[in-house]
């Protein structure tokens, strides 16, 4: 067998790297720095340092890109959360056609996102299907502006991202109900264990680590929300911009010949902070006892040097 060059590794990973940097590190760190310029297409570019950063203070666009990104956190976390623990349980038994209800569940996640919201513009139009049901059974007297109004606006594109991502992490709950051991239920119930206390004492304690991981994605994805709010507003951000999700803010400022790309850049860099925080709460988590050990090996550390300088004083 020929023996492998000592550079061959390199060569397989070369690639990837060259990927990560053209497409991921160079786009970061220039984002960064027209972050601190006022760039603008087809214009010299000059350094203002903060005062894009000042600007985001006081634009009254980015408060409201930031509480609908914020409402969308509040909501889809806690939905998108319980509500597929709960389907994957229920598909998880083994009973007949089965497999239908996990395929129908999963089906909205393989529907292309543009698509899926323009049918629920058609059905939440004020001359859509919603509408028109509630006219011929006579509980609205007029058409409902569910399309436009800010809060109706938000919650029709809420329910539009739940109902479409209820499969996929259904999909993630089953994989981790798979590896709770059918042998921790049946001894349960042989202690007397009910169906409440065997999810709260078994089920849950199982599907902890893939719950947390989903509450991070989904934290993730609600602040960079963009196709539902985009394709249900027509891409206005509904009236006045107030429905306008951060994502949604920054392509509004930077496209364009007139751009403000510097400004964009620098509410690309807030919205990547606030992504930060569900990973860093996360690492936390995830590594509390390494660092309530280091923070215990720290206070024995210095207590042994405060007695050492207690006995040199003495001394």
């Amino acid at each position: 067998m020929r023996r492998q060059r000592w550079y061959t590794p390199y060569l397989l990973v070369l690639p990837g790297v060259i990927w990560v940097l053209v497409f991921a590190l160079w786009p970061f760190l220039n984002t960064v720095f027209l972050a601190f310029t006022d760039a603008r297409p087809l214009r010299p570019v000059q350094f203002v340092g903060l005062e894009n950063f000042a600007k985001i203070g006081t634009d009254e666009r980015f408060g409201y890109a930031l509480t609908t990104s914020l409402v969308y956190v509040v909501v889809c976390v806690p939905l998108l959360t319980f509500i597929p623990l709960l389907l994957a349980l229920l598909v998880h038994r083994k009973i007949p056609a089965i497999g239908f209800f996990r395929t129908t569940f999963y089906f909205p996640v393989i529907a292309s996102a543009v698509v899926v919201a323009i049918v629920w513009q058609f059905l939440f139009d004020s001359t859509g299907t919603i509408n028109s049901a509630l006219k011929f059974f006579g509980l609205a007297d007029r058409p409902i502006e569910f399309l436009s109004d800010r809060w109706l606006l938000i919650f029709c594109a809420i329910g539009l991202t739940v109902w479409k991502g209820l499969g996929y992490y259904m999909v993630v709950y089953l994989a981790a109900l798979g590896n709770v051991g059918r042998e921790l239920h049946e001894a349960a119930a042989m202690d007397g264990a009910g169906a409440w206390r065997r999810f709260w004492s078994v089920t849950g304690p199982g599907v902890r680590g893939p719950m947390m991981l989903v509450s991070v994605l989904i934290c993730v994805a609600a602040v960079r929300v963009f196709t539902e709010l985009y394709v249900l507003s027509h891409g206005s951000g509904g009236p006045g911009g107030q429905s306008m999700s951060m994502v949604m803010l920054i392509q509004s400022m930077g496209k364009g010949l007139n751009g403000q790309i510097g400004y964009a850049s620098a509410i690309s860099i807030v919205l990547f902070l606030l992504t930060l925080v569900p990973l860093l709460v996360v690492g936390i988590a995830n590594n509390g006892d390494v660092l309530k050990e280091m923070a215990v090996n720290r206070r024995i550390r210095r207590a042994a040097r405060a007695a050492k300088r207690a006995e040199e004083v003495s001394a």
